[in-house]
């Protein structure tokens, strides 16, 4: 008897064979994506922090204070994501939590001083990702993939 479980169970196509992601402007990006992430994490590690506790915190860092809601959309992660990122972070002594002055539901999320003192370390880790990443280009390259990507992102944005 053949084992379905074991039946088309492969990690992908056999080495060297390009696979139908292959040449897909989407696949280039999230291999990018993907390969950018990994070295913040890795970067990030020192610290005790993932890439979203530091995007936060980082956004935390230059406002009078942020909704959950706010950094939500600004990190670009689900509401419930963000939910767990603020309670480890509140948990971790890095951010305070209050009720809003305008909206009493509201609760407004600023950082503490260790939290300060945190992200500006972690930030530095960060950067030097960010500049390794850019040293691989000329500045005219890099002029032009920032368009690029500018570009890519308006037409994705006008899709029906």
């Amino acid at each position: 008897m053949t084992d379905i479980g074991a039946v088309g169970t492969t990690d992908g196509p056999p080495s060297g064979t390009p696979g139908p992601a292959a040449g897909r402007l989407g696949h280039v990006i999230k291999r990018a994506e993907q390969a950018l992430i990994g070295r913040k994490t890795h970067a990030l590690r020192e610290y005790g922090l993932t890439v979203p506790q530091y995007a936060t915190l980082l956004l935390l860092s230059t406002s009078e204070g942020m909704s959950a809601a706010q950094l939500a959309r600004e990190c670009m992660v689900t509401p419930q994501t963000m939910a767990t990122v603020l309670a480890n972070l509140e948990r971790a002594g890095l951010i305070e939590r209050r009720s809003s002055a305008l909206h009493q539901k509201v609760l407004v999320n600023t950082l503490t001083a260790r939290g300060r003192t945190l992200v500006h370390k972690a930030d530095e880790a960060a950067l030097r990702v960010e500049r390794a990443l850019g040293a691989a280009f000329t500045e005219e390259e890099r002029r032009l993939f920032e368009a690029f990507l500018d570009r890519a992102v308006t037409t994705l944005n006008g899709l029906p």
